[in-house]
């Protein structure tokens, strides 16, 4: 057993260090090498784990559609809400989340592995179809429409505030993106009881324990209430 939780560990020092590389570099000029030194583990436990940077690079965006705080809340819109606040509140503390996001939009790293935005779609779209089932959005509201329109303006949001010299808040950024949509989108009697604070994500993460971030969520089945 002790084996087998310092294989797990060492695997995780590798993905951590790869998507720290891959931040820092790019997939194309990250190099192995650097990744080595950024771990401070042998070549040999590396090839033990992954055998190539594209390995690597496949196992970070393995990584990346995770529900860590997410728990089943009263109504099935503040839980897609929820989703993407937490996600952007770990984004710039996790880097296995943030090297995912470089890796889906280097057209490089795309060509040879995809990304994980249609997992992300599909988790939305689960929760709002479930919404729309319950009456929580409004008569012409498409959940499928919404879940792909959000993951889009979520990753547009994420990338134009990167790149601006005073990086606004990403959390607070998505919380004023929900604040335009919900209107259009949920029923009169749900929209005044859902919260978009930007101190929600990290109030959840204060609350959730470890088990929540079940195997099931990370194939992306989302939870039912």
């Amino acid at each position: 057993m002790a084996k087998q939780e310092r294989a797990v560990r060492t695997r995780r020092i590798f993905l951590e260090a790869a998507a720290e590389v891959f931040n820092e570099y790019g997939y194309d000029a990250a190099s192995i090498s650097v990744i080595l030194e950024r771990a401070q583990l042998t070549r040999g436990a590396l090839y033990f784990h992954f055998t190539s940077k594209e390995a690597l690079a496949q196992g970070v965006l393995d990584e990346a559609v995770t529900t860590q705080g997410f728990s089943p809340q009263t109504y099935k819109v503040q839980e897609w809400i929820d989703l993407a606040l937490l996600l952007a509140y770990r984004l710039p503390r996790e880097p296995l989340l943030s090297a995912s996001i470089r890796l889906s939009v280097d057209p490089k790293s795309r060509s040879l592995f995809s990304t994980r935005w249609p997992d992300w779609i599909e988790l939305s779209l689960d929760l709002l179809a479930a919404a729309k089932e319950r009456g929580e959005l409004q008569q012409h509201a498409d959940p499928a429409t919404i879940a792909r329109l959000l993951v889009g303006a979520w990753t547009g949001v994420q990338l134009v505030s990167s790149s601006l010299p005073e990086q606004p808040d990403l959390v607070g950024e998505v919380s004023e993106l929900f604040a335009l949509i919900l209107p259009g989108i949920t029923v009169p009697a749900v929209l005044t009881k859902l919260d978009i604070s930007p101190r929600r994500p990290e109030r959840l993460l204060a609350e959730a324990r470890p088990e929540q971030d079940s195997p099931a969520l990370r194939e992306g089945s989302a939870p039912r209430a």
